[in-house]
């Protein structure tokens, strides 16, 4: 059974920084290229990053490029997302997702098939 779970979120002054973790199982992580999207309230899904299983390439949404960083620790079935500088914008809930279909340039979570619950990041003063 395929099973995504994220942790890491909280509450996270402008500026700060958060490092999100994603725990997978059920499947090969090395096989399959991973990634986050995120959701706020009242919006439509938005890709974040995607990290290639096959030559270690990673793609960024603009919005978050130079700011968040990607990474897999394959041995440990582990994804993380570093989180610096945030903006309130990036409020939202972030799902760490397999990307069956692979990643795409614009981090698209149609390449999605199977998504964790998600875990709550906001940003506030």
């Amino acid at each position: 059974q395929v099973q995504l779970v994220e942790s890491g979120g909280g509450l996270v002054q402008p500026g700060g920084s958060l490092r999100l973790s994603c725990a997978t199982s059920g499947f090969l992580l090395d096989t399959y290229d991973i990634g986050w999207f995120r959701q706020a309230p009242g919006k439509e899904p938005e890709g974040v990053s995607c990290a290639s299983s096959s030559d270690g390439s990673t793609y960024y949404a603009d919005s978050v490029k130079g700011r968040f960083t990607i990474s897999r620790d394959n041995a440990k079935n582990t994804v993380y997302l570093q989180m610096n500088s945030l903006k309130p914008e990036d409020t939202a809930r972030y799902h760490c997702a397999r990307a069956f279909y692979g990643c795409s340039a614009d981090v698209s979570p149609a390449q999605n098939d199977y998504w964790g619950r998600g875990t709550q990041v906001t940003v506030s003063s």
